[in-house]
């Protein structure tokens, strides 16, 4: 079953770009990365389906329902985590809590406590006290108190230290494994292709590609790193499929999409002391689909 699913949803603004004929399907289950640098239409995306934006054309569902026409009934099983978190500085953090918690149908005292303490959030202290990462701290409370469906994250680790991100995934982690849906933004590629199950890739409002991420590290892309015994000349790498080559003296680097025999009869006319073949990353990946 999908939870979510987006089809030609198009947003834009006036002669500016937004986004156009965005779809993907997120299904039950699953935490689903959805990446692309800042400015790509990861936000709007996320804005325009939880209905904080209208969309000027094209549709979503979230649990089924139409997210405009049943918005409000949507949104009581839905946590969400924006990129920037404001909120009333005078206002002690559990007070924020507790009204947050008042727009649920149920008792979430022990869930704001349980969160709390993992992430470290002193509950008394005044929200204008607060470092940024605290204050990411609080919105991740907000986001998961309610123990929600859905959890929409933008950007979420902005701000945390590496010993509370570590924390934090656990606890996405934990939330996924008790029956939680996760999407999950970031510009921030490790991070995806440490915890999600498949993911969609956005480049200047258009969805260039979704798939699995198993799927995109094994494909028929390749890392080659080659050394000669002399300098080698850039004509040997005049071959369809090589990106990002990197040249430096008597050692190359390189990906290669494509059939393999064919870059290897290639470099066989170099005199080679060393070759290494390695599956990319998909930080390599991300950056060939944007070129």
């Amino acid at each position: 079953m999908s939870v979510i699913e987006i089809r030609n949803l198009t947003k834009t603004y006036g002669k500016s770009r937004g986004i156009e004929n965005v779809s993907f399907q997120v299904e039950e289950g699953e935490i689903f990365g959805f990446i692309g640098p800042n400015g790509a239409g990861k936000s709007t995306t996320i804005r325009t389906l939880l209905s904080l934006i209208y969309p000027t054309s094209g549709s979503a569902t979230i649990f089924g329902k139409d997210i405009i026409k049943d918005r409000t009934e949507i949104l009581q099983d839905v946590g969400y985590l924006p990129s920037e978190v404001f909120y009333y500085d005078n206002m002690r953090v559990i007070d924020l809590l507790r009204y947050s918690a008042s727009f649920y149908k149920k008792d979430c005292t022990a869930k704001i406590k349980e969160l709390s303490e993992i992430l470290e959030l002193d509950l008394k202290r005044k929200i204008d006290d607060l470092s940024y990462g605290n204050r990411k701290k609080v919105g991740i409370v907000q986001g998961l108190l309610h123990s929600p469906k859905l959890i929409i994250l933008d950007e979420p680790t902005g701000g945390l230290d590496p010993l509370m991100q570590a924390k934090f995934f656990d606890l996405i982690k934990g939330e996924n494994e008790k029956g939680a849906t996760i999407l999950f933004s970031s510009h921030i590629l490790s991070e995806v292709q440490n915890v999600c199950d498949r993911v969609a890739i956005i480049k200047e409002g258009k969805i260039i590609k979704v798939d699995k991420i198993s799927t995109l590290r094994e494909s028929a892309y390749k890392r080659i790193a080659v050394e000669a015994s002399s300098n080698i000349e850039k004509e040997y790498f005049s071959l369809d499929g090589i990106s990002g080559l990197e040249l430096d003296g008597n050692k190359a680097k390189f990906l290669f999409g494509g059939n393999l025999n064919r870059i290897m009869q290639k470099l066989s006319a170099l005199e080679l002391t060393n070759v290494s073949i390695q599956e990319p990353d998909l930080e390599e990946l991300f950056m060939h689909y944007y070129k």
